[in-house]
């Protein structure tokens, strides 16, 4: 390479987001679903008004193909079971949310998908770990001297969750 070539100064070593690391992963498959940018999905809690934020989610924007028309896309929404008819009624108040969100036209019509949407699916689940009696006994120990009860058992509970931890990343 030569040395008037900013490839080769490029620094390689950097910390990246999981966001950026994945942009190169994701954006390809926006794409196909006609979303320009992860924007709308990542602001979707924000964009939507209440309660479409929680109980729905975009899983597409069509294009029209004559290139004259710049009336917006179609928005094609997931939506949780039981809310699709209060959905479908609202979808003009949904397009107008998205469209002052971005400041323009993007979305003429709403429509419904029929793949499923569950609320939280997205969200991991965690099974509360225990900590072992060892760690019990300890925390227990530590803290038995502090007077107060309410700042006792806060100790305690802070405690016995710092204690999880480290015998998860030990473990």
């Amino acid at each position: 390479m030569a040395k008037d070539d900013p490839a080769e100064f490029k620094r390689r070593n950097k910390t990246l987001s999981v966001a950026d690391a994945l942009a190169g992963a994701l954006d390809p498959m926006l794409k196909k679903r006609g979303f320009a940018s992860r924007e709308i999905l990542a602001q979707w809690p924000v964009i939507a008004p209440e309660p479409f934020n929680r109980t729905t989610i975009p899983d597409k924007l069509s294009w029209p193909r004559s290139s004259n028309n710049a009336e917006g896309a179609v928005l094609v929404l997931r939506c949780a079971p039981g809310q699709a008819l209060f959905a479908q009624h609202e979808a003009p108040a949904i397009a107008s949310a998205v469209n002052r969100f971005f400041g323009y036209v993007l979305v003429r019509e709403v429509r419904l998908s029929a793949e499923p949407f569950t609320p939280g699916s997205g969200q991991r689940r965690q099974s509360p770990e225990q900590p072992s009696t060892s760690a019990m006994a300890k925390v227990t120990t530590a803290t038995e001297s502090v007077e107060d009860e309410a700042l006792r058992e806060a100790l305690r509970t802070l405690g016995l969750a710092l204690s999880v931890r480290t015998e998860r990343k030990d473990g």
